[in-house]
This record gives C-alpha cells, sequence and structure tokens, in this order.
C-alpha cells in the first residue's frame, strides 16, 4: 500500500471531492455533498480563525476528508466542531480515520478548549469513543465532546 498522506487544504477544490461524495452519498451520507455546497457558496470554507480542513490521499487519490469549525452553537470561542469525517469504503480499516482526526486535535488544540461533534451513527460513536471522546446526552447540538489541553503553537 502507498504511503497515506494527511495535508491542511486552504483552497480547496470541490471537483476533487465528487467521487468521495458520490460514494458517501450512495451509503446514505449527504455530510459531503453539504461540505461541497457551503465551501461553493461560501458560507463555511474552514477559513475562519481556528478552522481548517484537511484531505487523506493514497498516492494520487483522496481517500478521506475531515474538517474543523469554530462551533456555531458554542456562547464563547473556545470550542471547536468536528465537521465532515468521511474516509473511502475501500481505504477504511487503514488508520485513515484517526490520522485525519489526530490532525484535526491537533489543530483544535492550538485554539479551543474543547471539540464537539454531532453524529447518529453507531460505527462513528464507537470510533470517535475509541479516540478518547465522551458521549454527551445534555446537548440538542452535539453528541459526543473531547476536552483538550490548549497549546500555543
Amino acid at each position: 500500500m502507498s504511503p497515506i498522506n494527511i495535508q491542511k487544504v486552504e483552497n480547496l477544490d470541490t471537483n476533487l471531492l465528487l467521487p468521495l461524495a458520490e460514494e458517501s452519498a450512495s451509503e446514505g451520507f449527504h455530510h459531503l455533498d453539504r461540505l461541497i455546497n457551503e465551501y461553493a457558496d461560501g458560507s463555511n470554507q474552514f477559513d475562519q480563525d481556528g478552522e481548517a480542513f484537511f484531505i487523506a490521499t493514497l498516492g494520487s487519490e483522496i481517500v478521506g476528508v475531515c474538517g474543523l469549525n469554530r462551533d456555531p452553537y458554542a456562547d464563547g470561542a473556545d470550542v471547536g466542531r468536528v465537521r465532515r469525517l468521511y474516509v473511502r469504503a475501500s481505504a477504511r480499516r487503514f488508520g485513515i480515520g484517526r490520522m485525519l482526526m489526530a490532525s484535526v486535535i491537533a489543530e483544535a488544540r492550538k485554539s479551543y478548549h474543547l471539540l464537539v461533534l454531532r453524529t447518529d451513527n453507531p460505527q462513528a460513536d464507537i470510533f470517535y469513543r475509541s479516540i478518547g471522546f465522551s458521549i454527551n446526552t445534555d446537548s440538542n447540538n452535539h453528541t459526543h465532546f473531547l476536552v483538550l489541553n490548549v497549546t500555543n503553537e
């Protein structure tokens, strides 16, 4: 297997994500369609302070994505939100999701004290808990959270 590369992307060509969006939609997930539409209309380009977008490549193929936003539901600016994690089915079980999340968490530690996300997918729940997230049953806006030690990089 070729090496997996995780890179932070600042100017995303959303056309490169169309194969991932089609695959995710065939699995019943439409969050990559929302990612592409929001990026195109400018409502979320992961370009605000503390935000980032990562892609995972295997050779020249994009096999995964994950973003980080300031949580729009939080009262303060110290809460980050994991957005749009997806790994191509043929590339799962190689640690790509963990690598993407490690990049998101490292980036989040620069700006946030808390990282949150929302999922209703049982497999995603198991994944997020396996990397240290806790379940939150007290919020309508997020299902999982991770307390971060902020770094000043």
